[in-house]
């Protein structure tokens, strides 16, 4: 007898898809059926997914993108959307609909709740997502990767935590070699956006760093191809040992064997932090929505295991006189990674897995 339905829902980032492949991969393991269904810029993302997972690809949109006439198209592409989620719905009976935010969610949590299927969304950011915030009120679950996450008043959030890759979690809590007088190492991350401005402060705060601490550095350091021969530049003239390169393929090996990470405060790497627990410096992408990566961060901050640097106020000295701080005290380091480890949950996508179950439990499909 086929399993029950899972019906995943996720617009079209990594940031939404990467959760929602998690949890996919283990309600395939557990001998569900799942669905993803998401627009033809997520479906470019579900590569990743398990080949039992059919892909459904949704008409809607957003009035954030287009022209004029781009926009008025909008409400009936999303009306027409939700329409052949109905319908849909009607014939496959979902046991449970999960949303990861994202525009494309629309037509399968409205139909969800015309429906009155048992529902859910998944916040991955400390603030909730446009489309997050219109169904906050109008699911029975409100899971957030990030804590605290402001909600809706009356919205009760549950926190799962975010889920990261096999690759994390294969380095879960490894131990922490604190800063001292030997080789050390420093992680310098961004996401895709904005992280030009690490690219303008880090190279130059390093080079500031005393030398007693600088002559044992030695720098990761993720750039945009843009920003590679400057930056490269800057850590040679500088006299300072460094790889740059625009992506690193093995970012969980490097954040459980450097001493200090330098990062933006996306979800995911917030996550990846947390659960192998790293002392990290965070500088929030100032023009995130909402301001969601200061939210994101707050976890790290309020329990000492990271130093918020606003990127208003983001320059080499400050960032040096923080790194400093940090590199020249193992104890107060050691603190800090054990404090991260506190705010980590690598087991978020079990804990995704229990309120789906508990969703569907005792309802017919």
């Amino acid at each position: 007898m086929a399993g029950p339905l899972l019906l995943i829902a996720a617009g079209g980032t990594g940031g939404h898809m990467f959760p929602a492949q998690a949890l996919a991969e283990a309600m395939v393991r557990k001998g569900w059926r799942v669905k993803l269904s998401t627009d033809a810029r997520g479906a470019r993302y579900a590569g990743g997914f398990p080949h039992v997972v059919q892909v459904e690809q949704v008409a809607s949109a957003t009035f954030s993108r287009g022209g004029a006439a781009a926009k008025l198209a909008v409400p009936f592409r999303i009306a027409g959307g939700v329409l052949s989620a109905v319908l849909g719905m009607l014939r496959d009976r979902p046991a449970v609909v999960v949303g990861f935010g994202g525009y494309p969610t629309i037509p399968a949590l409205a139909a969800a709740w015309v429906l009155r299927r048992p529902r859910m969304i998944h916040e991955q950011n400390g603030v909730l997502g446009r489309v997050n915030q219109v169904f906050a009120r109008r699911v029975d679950r409100v899971a957030c990767g990030t804590w605290p996450t402001a909600l809706p008043a009356g919205v009760e959030g549950i926190h799962t935590g975010n889920p990261v890759r096999a690759a994390v979690l294969e380095r879960a809590a490894a131990g922490y070699i604190p800063p001292g007088d030997y080789p050390m190492s420093l992680l310098v991350i961004g996401g895709s956006q904005g992280a030009r401005v690490l690219s303008d402060v880090v190279p130059a705060a390093v080079a500031m760093l005393p030398e007693g601490i600088r002559r044992h550095l030695r720098v990761a350091h993720q750039a945009r191809e843009e920003d590679l021969p400057r930056v490269v530049a800057a850590y040679a003239d500088a006299g300072i040992v460094a790889e740059v390169e625009p992506f690193f393929r093995d970012i969980p090996r490097r954040l459980s064997e450097c001493q200090l990470v330098v990062s933006r405060s996306g979800a995911s790497s917030v996550a990846d932090i947390s659960v192998i627990g790293r002392p990290a410096v965070l500088i929030p992408f100032a023009a995130a929505t909402g301001d969601h990566q200061t939210a994101n961060a707050r976890g790290l901050v309020d329990v000492g295991a990271a130093v918020l640097i606003p990127e208003k106020l983001l320059d080499a000295e400050s960032l040096s006189a923080q790194m400093g701080a940090i590199l020249a005290s193992p104890d107060a380091a050691v603190a800090m990674a054990q404090h991260a480890l506190g705010q980590g949950r690598p087991d978020a996508t079990e804990r995704l897995v229990a309120l789906v179950e508990d969703l569907a439990k005792g309802i017919s499909t």
